[in-house]
């Protein structure tokens, strides 16, 4: 193994005790010893032929993971967000909120493109906060995807329940056969490979939603009075509270909560300047679904709209919803496996052609790690009753980071350049970067207050279900 030069990188605050390394450039005549055929390693002969394998995707397809990994059943929940806040500010926050994620996906990018060695979250806040930032961040990271897996483990189990409407079978059956699903929907390594499941997830949520609205509508031109006798507020009802209206308002945010995998996704593309296509595409995509789902469903339901809304279309057609939705509970949880599978094995096997994946002993690798990520996530589902404000919890303390928080930081210490001060474009992207901070910092720390509460009151009114219930009627 030929030495590997040390490149010293470069860091905003001027640590270099936690200087690293982009993946180390090999010529790709060097031999492996016997160690290495034993471990299945001798197929490969150049590690060059191991990158390229990871730099295929281009704007669209990129554009195609960006959906998959942000727009899920999730979105089916904005109708309860407008329920809450009135139409009015449903809107405006929905359409805000959207353009505001845009940016700090574009500052995102510009990162990548200024250090391309950059392949994750972890690696980019490495160069403002040293190696604590990268072990910190890094964990958040992993437990954030696991968790959201998790999530996506329990919705496919509501989803089952209610399609087959079997109330004998045992709700776990239906959590492995979802577990099950995730694992090997994940097992494509590459995001090239996956965009193709994108597809089918972008056409599953489209016709879910559709047929939401249009069942929702029929239902309510139908009903005694029309639309006309159907119960909307502009405004916010009263007696909303603080706490619930903030953490209606964090399902706008964790919506478009894109930047999260942002890095990793643009690691793999093969003409990096191309994402600001992607990022627009996305988000214009994602502003234009979420604000017409809020607003038409809540519209045709009223304030009593549940989340998901499929559930307001009634018995029928929200089974036949929820079937079709199928495809995206899955396809959109999976993508999140790659993601941090893909960031372990990295760190784990920096050095190692196993990273690539294309060996017995990389797809051993890859397929273990799998099935280890998937056992979590389901455990956590089943285990923890109160799993979706505990969710709430873990992302008001990631995605207030990943999208908010860090992206500002980025700006000020990474891309700004010159004073903040010194010209109006300076002057008026520092104020911007500043609003975003304070957004960050206030989703962290009102998010999760909302979502402690909400917990403490779903206890004191005995609606927390058991922790590995086979009880299909406490899965909701």
């Amino acid at each position: 193994m030929p030495p590997i030069e040390t490149v010293q990188a470069p860091y905003a605050n001027g640590n270099s005790d936690a200087a690293w390394l982009p993946p180390p450039k090999y010529d790709g005549t060097e031999k492996y010893d016997d160690k290495d055929k034993d471990a299945g390693l001798e197929k490969l002969t150049s590690v060059d032929e191991g990158e390229q394998k990871f730099h295929k995707l281009g704007w669209m397809r990129l554009t195609v993971c960006l959906i998959v990994e942000a727009i899920a059943l999730g979105s089916l929940s904005i109708p309860s967000v407008f329920a809450t806040v009135g139409m009015v500010a449903g809107v405006i926050l929905t359409v805000g909120l959207g353009f505001l994620a845009i940016y700090t996906s574009y500052v995102v990018g510009q990162v990548k493109l200024k250090y391309p060695h950059v392949n994750h979250y972890a690696d980019a806040v490495r160069l403002i906060w040293g190696r604590f930032g990268y072990e910190l961040t890094g964990v958040m990271f992993v437990m954030f995807l696991i968790l959201v897996v998790g999530s996506h483990t329990l919705t496919g189990t509501i989803a089952w329940i209610r399609i087959v409407e079997k109330p004998g079978v045992c709700g776990l059956v239906w959590g492995i056969i979802s577990a099950i699903l995730l694992f090997a929907l994940a097992i494509p390594p590459t995001f090239t490979e996956f965009a193709i499941l994108g597809y089918i997830d972008f056409v599953s949520i489209i016709v879910a939603i559709l047929i939401t609205i249009v069942a929702t509508g029929v239902e309510a031109g139908n009903q005694p009075g029309g639309l006309a006798a159907v119960e909307w507020s502009a405004w916010p009802p009263e007696g909303t509270t603080f706490y619930a209206a903030f953490l209606s308002t964090t399902n706008i945010i964790f919506a478009y909560s894109f930047a999260v995998c942002q890095f990793s996704f643009m690691a793999e593309l093969h003409t990096p300047k191309d994402y600001v296509k992607s990022i627009w595409a996305l988000g214009l995509i994602e502003i234009f679904i979420y604000t017409l789902t809020g607003a038409l469903i809540y519209r045709f339901v009223g304030n009593d709209v549940e989340s998901p809304a499929l559930l307001s279309a009634g018995s029928t057609v929200s089974r036949v919803a929820f079937g079709i939705a199928l495809p995206v509970i899955f396809i959109s949880g999976s993508i999140n496996s790659t993601v941090a599978g893909r960031y372990i094995i990295g760190r784990a096997f920096k050095n190692s052609p196993i990273r690539f994946i294309n060996t017995f002993a990389g797809w051993g690798v890859w397929i273990g790690l799998l099935i280890i990520m998937t056992l979590i996530a389901w455990v956590i589902a089943e285990a923890i009753p109160f799993f979706s404000d505990l969710l709430g919890i873990i992302s008001s303390l990631f995605i207030s980071a990943f999208s908010f928080t860090f992206p500002a930081l980025f700006w000020f210490m990474l891309i700004k350049e010159g004073k903040w001060n010194s010209g109006w474009k300076n002057i008026s992207l520092s104020v911007l970067n500043a609003i975003v901070l304070i957004i960050g910092l206030t989703t962290l720390g009102c998010g999760t207050y909302a979502s402690v509460q909400d917990i403490v009151n779903n206890y004191n009114s005995g609606s927390v279900r058991g922790s590995f219930t086979c009880d299909s009627s406490q899965y909701s």
